[in-house]
């Protein structure tokens, strides 16, 4: 039976990810980046597609993981019978090389150990020509090779790699597995304890640099750390998970690869990094932004790969089952090719939000603003598919619509505070010509809230970013009536649905989880309408989702209580972050500014 989402921890090393199992057991690898092919996907099927799994031979009494305080790496307490054991796990930050370290220590007792080694390149599918190297193993398929090293004894088996061997109180076993391309030659031994001790020593002096938070300084901090860890360090690039096709659904097909960088996050990415003063971060981010959307304003694109990759073609992997059955299983994502109008404002925002911060500003950022400018002028009043990436027909989104009055205004305030040229009056006539029109059409006057889309019922959850933008005042009655609202008919055992998907033409079949991210965002829209009790409530609420290790998902099923969708999500723990600055600083946060500027 497949383990729980929140059975899952994370280790990584600013390239790429893996997921470690409550059971021992990798399941979920890619190599050499983030959206790189799987060598371990055993998550989106079982054992057949790869898996790295070191366990007691016997029966588990107990186990009891947490990461090193303030680092990336793993520790897993496995009592027995017999005794108890540590597994370690990490991904060594080598500049050189991609590493996964492993250390087996023995705590109590005697225990009996078996390891399982079955790599299967190209997500579960490729099995590779397995060698001996030396003291070591090799394993080669095409463009990929991997590199097994320890002192305990293997033998192959069935295509699989196995060992059996004991740890007794105070011995230690190193693993390490090593990709290179299989065209160069294998790289060097590396001492793995001093690669654990030295990843640990990284990860702390990085992670010790935040100190706010408030009462909630450790879940900012692991917030922080996943981030971090899901940025691809060569470009400042960071991917929504690392994962992809875990189901937003159990059994249903709401499954999509998460392995790439949406510009929807930019702004509150941003936020999060400056906030708590994660400044080089928050420069190679914005620097990335710039690169990747670079060219033609109505080429811009919703995603792009960690590296600013444009084509992201959709392919349906028929050979993995999916996660629990829930199929089907996608690599790549078809979404980048649609039309989403908020994303002009989102980058406008990002760009301004950094110049505010002191970000020495791109010399050529401005002109590429003003040509996003002019494309914004003209496309405002088509349909698009909207920040949910529906795919059913195009529609006048009321967020869209507000996303596109924020890409001109953050045009206008630039131009008022940085004395930068542009035809601003112009922009100021477009800003107000906006502004009517969502108010008039997007408004339900009878029931007090904004909908979804022009002349619908239905509400959506990207309503109450209407204040933290500032396209209203957080005291106006339409705001206040929009909140509200969604908390009657999005709400579900206090967590937010992105919208009715059972009254919504989306394109595909109804159901799916509470969306994370939303459900911050209600945080920060009680907050800024003078609720605050209530919002410290619903953020202890979103806490408890958190997994023992701290990580959270995209989604949270209430039907089952289970976390749903792919993980960690980056986008739910930039909101843990920025609703933390909101709740614990008695002056304003970046968020509530940028809320109080429109």
């Amino acid at each position: 039976m497949a383990l729980a989402i929140e059975d899952y921890a994370l280790i990584g090393d600013t390239r790429t990810a893996a997921l470690v199992g409550r059971d021992g057991s990798i399941d979920w690898l890619c190599l050499p980046r983030f959206d790189s092919g799987a060598c371990f996907a055993a998550l989106l099927g079982d054992e057949r597609h790869g898996r790295w799994r070191i366990a007691p031979a016997g029966d588990v009494v107990r186990v009891e993981r947490r990461y090193r305080p303030g680092t990336l790496v793993l520790e897993t307490d496995v009592e027995t019978a017999d005794g108890a054991v540590r597994i370690s796990d990490c991904m060594p930050l080598s500049e050189t090389a991609t590493e996964v370290a492993r250390v087996v220590e023995g705590l109590r007792g005697t225990v009996a150990m078996t390891m399982e080694l079955a790599l299967r390149f190209d997500y579960g599918r490729v099995v590779p020509w397995v060698r001996r190297l030396g003291g070591a193993l090799s394993a080669v398929a095409g463009p990929d090779a991997v590199l097994f090293g320890s002192p305990v004894p293997t033998r192959g088996e069935n295509m699989t790699t196995r060992a059996e061997f004991e740890v007794s109180a105070g011995d230690t076993l190193p693993f390490l597995l090593t990709w290179y391309p299989s065209h160069q030659r294998p790289p060097g031994p590396i001492d793995v304890r001093a690669a654990l001790a030295d990843t640990a020593a990284w990860w702390h002096d990085w992670s010790s640099r935040c100190d706010s938070g408030g009462p909630w300084l450790d879940q900012v901090k692991r917030s922080l750390i996943t981030l971090k860890a899901l940025t691809y360090e060569q470009t400042g690039g960071i991917v929504a998970a690392p994962t992809t096709s875990l189901p937003e659904q159990l059994g249903g097909v709401r499954n999509w690869d998460y392995r790439y960088c949406w510009l929807r996050d930019a702004t509150l990415t941003l936020l999060a990094l400056l906030d708590v003063g994660y400044l080089d971060e928050a420069r190679e981010w914005r620097d990335w932004l710039l690169r990747s959307v670079a060219g033609w304003p109505s080429d811009m694109q919703i995603m792009y790969g960690p590296a600013g990759e444009r084509r992201l073609t959709e392919l349906v992997l028929d050979w993995l089952p999916g996660y629990e059955g829930s199929a089907p299983v996608r690599i790549g994502n078809a979404a980048s090719e649609q039309f989403q109008l908020d994303v002009y404002g989102e980058l406008m925002d990002a760009l301004l939000q950094a110049r505010e911060a002191g970000l020495e500003p791109d010399p050529y950022a401005w002109s590429l603003q003003r040509s996003l400018i002019r494309f914004v002028e003209d496309a405002w009043t088509r349909p698009d598919e909207g920040i949910w990436e529906v795919r059913g027909k195009r529609r006048h989104f009321v967020h869209s619509k507000v996303m596109a009055w924020v890409a001109v205004d953050r045009a206008v305030r630039t131009v008022e505070r940085f004395e930068m040229g542009g035809d601003v009056d112009r922009w100021r006539r477009l800003r107000d010509r906006i502004h009517a029109e969502v108010c008039e059409r997007g408004f339900d006057a009878e029931r007090g809230t904004f909908t979804q889309s022009y002349g619908s019922r239905p509400l959506d959850a990207s309503l109450l970013l209407i204040p933290a933008v500032g396209f209203l005042a957080p005291d106006d009655p339409r705001v206040v009536g929009t909140v509200e609202a969604v908390q009657r008919e999005l709400c579900v055992d206090g967590f937010v649905l992105r919208y009715p998907t059972e009254e919504s033409d989306d394109g595909l079949p109804p159901g799916e989880g509470a969306f994370l991210p939303c459900t911050f965002w209600l945080v920060d829209a009680l907050a800024l309408i003078g609720r605050r009790d209530e919002a410290v409530e619903v953020f202890e609420r979103l806490l408890g989702l958190c997994n023992d290790v701290g990580l959270l998902s995209e989604e949270y099923d209430p039907r089952v209580d289970r976390l749903v969708g792919n993980f960690p999500q980056a986008f739910s723990h930039i909101g843990l972050v920025n609703s933390a600055m909101v709740l614990s600083r008695a002056e304003r946060a970046p968020t509530e500014e940028r809320a109080a500027a429109g």
